[in-house]
Formats: structure tokens, C-alpha cells, sequence
């Protein structure tokens, strides 16, 4: 288990639902990735990130899939592409990675708390 947060830490995370709108195999990634582009809706607008999400999910399965992701963490430069916000997933025995996902469809950019 990871050290103890308080509510004021958690609270300084934006979560939020996001449609994945464009996927693309991250050649460049030292581990198999791919670069994602998802739509958070008229507020924050697309952000793109990289995800090492290949063992369960082709590139097919992910257009138009909405997930759960950190929006306000600060940009982080990966190989030759800039990372613009964090998808959540569980994290299996084997390191594949199950995308955290909202039970029905909601609207992009609505906040998870």
C-alpha cells in the first residue's frame, strides 16, 4: 500500500471523462505504446498522451471508447511526443492494463469526485 494521502491531496487531481477521438501505434516508445488524442470536451478541449495499452486493446477498440484520465498534470516529454494528460487503468499480474471506463456514456469533460 502507498503512504496515506489526505482529502486535500486528492482533491488537487482532475479527473475526467474523455473520448478517445485518434489512436496511432508510438513507434518511437522504449515499451509497446500508443499515442492517443481524446476529446475532454469544449473546456479543456483534446489532450494527447501515450499509453502502454497494447496487450488488450487494438487500435480499432479504441476509437470512440471514453475513459477516465488526470488532466492537470504537468506536460512530460516522452521519445519525441508530448504527453498532455494520464489514463487510468488497472494495472494486472502480467503489467496489461484494463482502462478505467464510466458505467454508461456521459459527457466529455465531466469531472469524476
Amino acid at each position: 500500500m502507498k503512504t496515506e494521502i489526505s482529502w486535500n491531496d486528492f482533491e488537487k487531481l482532475d479527473l475526467r471523462v474523455g473520448t478517445i477521438v485518434d489512436a496511432q501505434i508510438f513507434e518511437k516508445a522504449k515499451n509497446p505504446a500508443y499515442k492517443l488524442w481524446i476529446d475532454f470536451g469544449s473546456e479543456i478541449g483534446v489532450r494527447k498522451t501515450s499509453a502502454q495499452i497494447t496487450v488488450l486493446y487494438g487500435i480499432d477498440d479504441l476509437i470512440g471508447k471514453q475513459i477516465v484520465a488526470v488532466v492537470n498534470f504537468l506536460p512530460k516529454q516522452i521519445a519525441n511526443f508530448m504527453s498532455e494528460c494520464l489514463v487510468l487503468g488497472v494495472v494486472g499480474t502480467n503489467k496489461e492494463v484494463t482502462l478505467l471506463t464510466p458505467g454508461k456514456v456521459v459527457e466529455n469533460g465531466l469531472a469524476i469526485g
